[in-house]
Parts: C-alpha cells; sequence; structure tokens
C-alpha cells in the first residue's frame, strides 16, 4: 500500500510533535498498519531512520521500554550545588567594596575587588577550606552573574576650561 501525501503529511507532523517513547510507540504502530512491519518502506517513504524503528518495532514487540539517553544529566554541578551560602557569601563581601557607575549611565556595580581577593576574603572571613572552594575563574563567573564586575571605576572628569573664543582666533 502506498502512502497519500495527506497521510503522509499528517504522520511526518504527528511524529514531530511527539518525543522519546512516545514517538518510538507511534512510529512502531504506524509502520506495523501502514506498511507492512517494514522499517525499510518507512525509511523510503517517510524518511525515518531504520535503526530508530528497530528499536521502535522491539519496544512494540516486548513490550519492554528502552532507556533513553535524555533523561541521563551529565557535566558537573553548580558550585552553589556544594555550597549552597556561596553566593550569599559573595554579596556580603563585595557589596561594602562596590560602587555605582559616577556618570549613572548604567547600572552596573563596579567593585575594587578582584576574584583572587573575594576568594581569599572567603577563605579568611567565611571559613570555607581552599581546597573545597571554587577556582577564581568561577568566582569570577559568579559576581559577573550576580551584577558585579571586578573593575576599577574611572573617575568623572571635570570638563577642560576652555578659553573663551575672540574675534581674533582662527579656531
Amino acid at each position: 500500500m502506498s502512502l497519500t501525501q495527506s497521510v503522509r503529511t499528517l504522520v511526518l507532523e504527528t511524529a514531530a510533535s511527539l518525543t522519546g517513547y512516545a514517538k518510538r510507540a507511534f512510529m512502531a504502530r504506524t509502520v506495523n498498519e501502514l506498511l507492512d512491519g517494514t522499517p525499510y518502506r518507512a525509511q523510503q517513504e517517510l524518511g525515518w531512520n531504520r535503526t530508530t524503528l528497530r528499536k521502535a518495532l522491539g519496544e512494540a514487540r516486548s513490550g519492554i521500554v528502552c532507556a533513553d539517553g535524555r533523561k541521563v544529566v551529565t557535566g558537573r554541578k553548580a558550585a552553589e550545588v556544594h555550597h549552597p551560602k556561596l553566593l550569599d557569601d559573595l554579596r556580603s563581601i563585595v557589596d561594602g567594596q562596590s560602587q555605582a557607575d559616577p556618570s549613572f549611565r548604567t547600572a552596573r556595580l563596579y567593585t575594587r575587588l578582584s576574584a583572587g581577593e573575594v576568594r581569599a576574603q572567603l577563605i579568611a572571613q567565611k571559613g570555607y577550606a581552599d581546597e573545597t572552594l571554587p577556582c577564581e575563574q568561577t568566582i569570577r563567573n559568579k559576581l559577573n552573574a550576580l551584577g558585579y564586575h571586578p573593575q576599577r571605576v574611572q573617575k568623572s572628569r571635570p570638563q577642560k576650561k576652555f578659553p573663551r573664543r575672540t574675534r581674533s582666533s582662527t579656531k
């Protein structure tokens, strides 16, 4: 049986709206009902991957759902997971040393402390261990995320006093 264009569009749009096991279950039902259980025909007519179809048909046949890689959370946990009070401690150290932009053009807060100095103060004042505390780069990233920018603030300069122009001046 060959699929009409409207059926093909319906099947592809429905499959695109699903994910994971639900999508594979739909694909298996579609292949079994419309394409005589042949993954090769589904690949030719619908553009579906035969490896995925093999997995879907196996799940439908056995009733056992295969594990997806989507549920696996990989990567390193954030520093706040290891040190729940880290952000509050960063704020308490940096707030006393921060200053607003003197021209008030932006809402950025500048601080005189570098990330290394903030890390040293976390160890000295807040009692963090040197081995468990994140590195300087991580603390710099956390400071930037909190809105603090470890830079010196350029003081606002008064305007130069320009000499009064006279009629005889060329400029």
